[in-house]
């Protein structure tokens, strides 16, 4: 799941190309850490109230679509950096963490990948804590490098798109808005 492209992988991909691969770490740091309290809470506390209430998920669903909506915005409007460029980016750290920590967050489909996989791999029987958190750490850490691997991967691609810059934009903007879309229109809880 952590490698297939979405959300996530737009985000970075468009930040790389904006803002460079050391400044999308701390997007990827929010992504997972966003994945270490939906992993947490989905396991250990809401698992079972979150697939008897599907409204909830609903909210997430609209939340996520109104997020991802600004960040195609935000990416839409930014100005990319020019390729020879060292110029320091408007963006904060904690900018850039909270991003990646809103977008994996209230991501809908996060929150049906924990409770119905991660049950698969832990039996409930023995040390499930112990279960969990190699789990949760192997998880993390894949997921961690595959945000970082995109990132690296766009960043050699700003070569391509030197002639012109504002197309990388563009498109991450136009794919966040068909995500929404199909989160809106398909994902029914």
């Amino acid at each position: 799941m952590f490698i297939t492209p979405g959300t996530p992988r737009i985000v970075i991909i468009s930040y790389s190309m904006n803002y460079g691969v050391k400044k999308c770490v701390w997007t990827a740091l929010g992504d997972v850490t966003a994945n270490i309290i939906q992993a947490t809470l989905v396991i250990f506390v809401i698992g079972s109230f979150i697939s008897d209430n599907p409204e909830l998920l609903n909210t997430f669903k609209w939340v996520g679509i109104i997020y991802i909506l600004y960040l195609a915005y935000d990416i839409y409007k930014s100005r990319p950096k020019s390729i020879n460029s060292d110029e320091k980016s408007e963006k904060s750290f904690l900018s850039f963490y909270k991003d990646g920590f809103l977008v994996a967050g209230t991501s809908p489909k996060a929150w049906m990948f924990f409770p119905f996989i991660f049950p698969q791999f832990i039996d409930f029987n023995s040390n499930y804590v112990a279960q969990f958190i190699i789990l949760i750490t192997t998880y993390v850490i894949l997921d961690f490098l595959s945000l970082v691997g995109y990132a690296i991967l766009a960043n050699k691609m700003i070569i391509w798109v030197k002639a012109n810059a504002k197309v990388i934009n563009t498109i991450s903007a136009c794919v966040l808005i068909v995500i929404a879309a199909i989160i809106a229109l398909m994902q029914q809880y």
